[in-house]
């Protein structure tokens, strides 16, 4: 299989640092008290060495060349507001809020700083004292509504020509009724379906229940599980990113391993579920049952060429692309081209392709300039929300990897005559 290699670095390197200030001008420190060493902020900001090896990983510092961009300086700004040096603006708000949330950084860092885990205190902080936005609380609101949400969306999809382009910022919902969950109780294999993904991944989920019956597993959808709370978190709302994984690790107690479908609500449903369960991208398991059973599946020749989409996430959190691209690079005849044009990041982040869209386009267009030139039929990505921001840009399909996948199962490997449940 043919691959395009990858810059693993992702932005370019530094520039000279734009000495953008981070207090409105006017604006005096509140205070300079000392240090509250029980502070967990604080305590997570002082491991940063304050080095800039993270500037390069950095999309939002590829973009703006401003220090009060990178992670680097939204550390020193949350710190500093922690400690009350320095009083909250809206410049320095814009500044946390225009992370991506990627966590290239994280994946660079020497010191090891957590930065996912400073970001969400942050942001949970800068909500308490600032609102959030009528877009985020109407879509936090609705993505833990399933009825509702179904009800929105499938108004969405039949207004969706008629609407003004700025009013459609992600693709239309495919056609038809969402396919009921497929209720197998003695299964110990378990599939998390999410919220928005429901409409949108029915054929991906009918692909996963194919190749896991192909390899002899059978795959359980339980009821009553959610949304993740991966956006709740995201924006600073974890009192009801909290409800969520509550609701989750209730449907799920019987697991004993839950699947994941999309890389950026994987971590929020690791961390909802019983420290017994395994939580692991489907792409994963998949590869590690393949690599058991090599001759189990089988593929057909498959002469395409393919562009593939790496997501912050799967890269930085869930670290599943080896795996992804152990099943891709067994598919016969298959031409595959890595993206990595751009700033490292599609620019979806949650919910910012919604609530800031030109500025998400910015990120995006790298990424669709690079796919047009690739000669690709197709472009693969294994986040929900990545596919419906790159989606909303190409008339390009775009499609899950396991869902490309199980289209190039040769017809003898499934279905399986016996899945099991382990």
């Amino acid at each position: 299989m043919e691959r395009k290699k990858r810059d693993d670095n992702g932005a370019a390197g530094p520039a000279q640092v734009a000495g953008t200030p981070l207090l409105e001008s006017g604006s005096m420190p509140a205070s300079t008290r000392e240090p509250g060493p029980t502070d967990p902020l604080v305590a997570l900001a002082d491991r940063c060495v304050q080095c800039g090896l993270c500037l390069p990983a950095c999309p939002t510092y590829g973009l703006e060349r401003n220090e009060a961009e990178s992670p680097r300086g939204r550390i020193a700004l949350a710190r500093a507001w922690a400690l009350e040096t320095l009083d909250p603006t809206a410049t320095g708000d814009a500044h946390l809020d225009h992370c991506l949330g990627c966590r290239s950084c994280e994946a660079v860092c020497p010191a090891g700083v957590k930065y996912g885990a400073l970001l969400a205190a942050a942001r949970e902080r800068q909500r308490k004292r600032r609102p959030a936005g009528w877009r985020t609380r109407l879509l936090e609101g609705l993505v833990t509504r399933p009825a509702l949400l179904a009800a929105a969306l499938g108004l969405y999809r039949t207004l969706h020509a008629a609407l003004p382009s700025r009013w459609r910022p992600v693709p239309r919902p495919p056609r038809g009724p969402v396919r009921p969950a497929a209720i197998n109780e003695s299964s110990r294999v378990a599939l998390f379906t999410g919220c928005v993904a429901k409409p949108y991944e029915t054929g991906v989920r009918d692909a996963v229940v194919r190749l896991c019956g192909a390899l002899g597993v059978a795959v359980a959808e339980p009821n009553g599980q959610g949304c993740c709370g991966s956006l709740h978190a995201h924006a600073g709302n974890n009192a009801d990113a909290a409800r969520l994984a509550e609701r989750n690790r209730t449907a799920f107690a019987r697991a004993e391993t839950v699947l994941t479908l999309a890389s950026g609500c994987h971590e929020s449903v690791s961390q909802s579920l019983s420290s017994s369960t395994r939580t692991i991208d489907a792409l994963e398991f998949l590869a590690e049952r393949l690599a058991q059973a090599p001759d189990t599946l089988r593929w057909r020749t498959t002469d395409e060429t393919i562009a593939l989409h790496l997501p912050c996430t799967q890269r930085n959190v869930v670290r599943s692309v080896p795996a992804m691209r152990r099943l891709l690079a067994a598919v016969p005849g298959l031409r595959v081209i890595e993206l990595d044009s751009g700033f490292g990041c599609c620019g979806a982040a949650g919910l910012q392709m919604i609530e800031d869209p030109e500025r998400a386009a910015q990120f995006r267009e790298p990424l669709l300039r690079s796919l047009d030139a690739s000669g690709a039929t197709r472009l693969l990505s294994a986040n929900i929300g990545c596919r419906l921001h790159l989606g909303n840009g190409t008339t390009i399909p775009v499609q899950h990897p396991l869902e490309f996948l199980a289209g190039c199962l040769d017809p003898e490997s499934s279905p399986h005559p016996g899945a099991s449940d382990a």
